[in-house]
């Protein structure tokens, strides 16, 4: 089922390029487009929207104060001819960024990070539990959950240590991760998570994994060596 969107770009010639991308790209359903943010606002209150194409710098109202004042915003991929404002974009979970000029292969490759990630939320639990998507570094971030080691938690933000990749950092809570992870992986200590299928030995509450890390078991959490121990 296409993705039902709306294109918000003060400049015509832009509204109409997206327009037509649109239109050419099977995964999408445009259902308006707007010249200006304030008529574009009172349509997403009554309107319900998968995908939103939205330029940044536009007159009264930019692309970014209009997300931010949506109170449940869909999906955004933000457009705009300055990079400068990259980093705002992606403060607000954006899946996308396109500097214009845009071409069709970069919008393409933009529509399926939405796609995915519309699956992603809409697939059942256990189907949802074999990838993680999370916003690092200003991008959507793709993970198969039976690559992940461990989860260490650093203030408001964790990192994510996968086998043979870079660790991806994400602005997440360690309880908020795990509810989004299959059940193999466990709660340990106030700052780690372990993925239990990749532990290789347990020895006074040190987790050894199969990589060589060692993590710490604290009080509360040793009954993850006793069911490890036992399967």
């Amino acid at each position: 089922m296409p993705l039902k969107c709306v294109a918000i770009d003060d400049e015509l010639p832009a509204l109409q390029l997206m327009q037509k991308y649109i239109g050419d790209h099977p995964q999408l359903q445009l259902l308006q487009t707007f010249t200006d943010a304030v008529s574009a606002s009172e349509y997403l209150k009554q309107t319900t929207v998968d995908l939103l194409f939205v330029d940044i710098n536009m007159p009264d109202i930019t692309g970014l104060d209009l997300v931010r004042s949506l109170s449940n915003p869909p999906m955004i991929i933000f457009t705009t001819a300055y990079k400068k404002f990259a980093i705002d974009g992606f403060e607000l979970d954006a899946v996308d960024y396109l500097l214009k000029p845009i071409s069709f292969e970069r919008f393409s490759k933009a529509v399926q990070k939405a796609n995915d990630y519309h699956q992603y939320k809409n697939k059942p639990t256990e189907m949802a539990d074999e990838v993680l998507m999370v916003f690092s570094e200003y991008q959507l971030v793709k993970i198969n959950c039976s690559t992940i080691e461990y989860i260490e938690s650093l203030d408001d933000y964790i990192r994510i240590h996968s086998n043979n990749s870079k660790p991806v950092m994400t602005l997440m809570t360690l309880k908020a991760v795990l509810e989004k992870l299959p059940v193999s992986f466990k709660r340990i200590h106030r700052g780690y998570i372990v993925n239990s299928s990749k532990i290789k030995s347990a020895v006074n509450r040190k987790l050894k994994l199969e990589s060589g890390i060692e993590l710490p078991v604290s009080d509360s959490y040793t009954d993850v060596i006793k069911e490890w121990k036992q399967a």
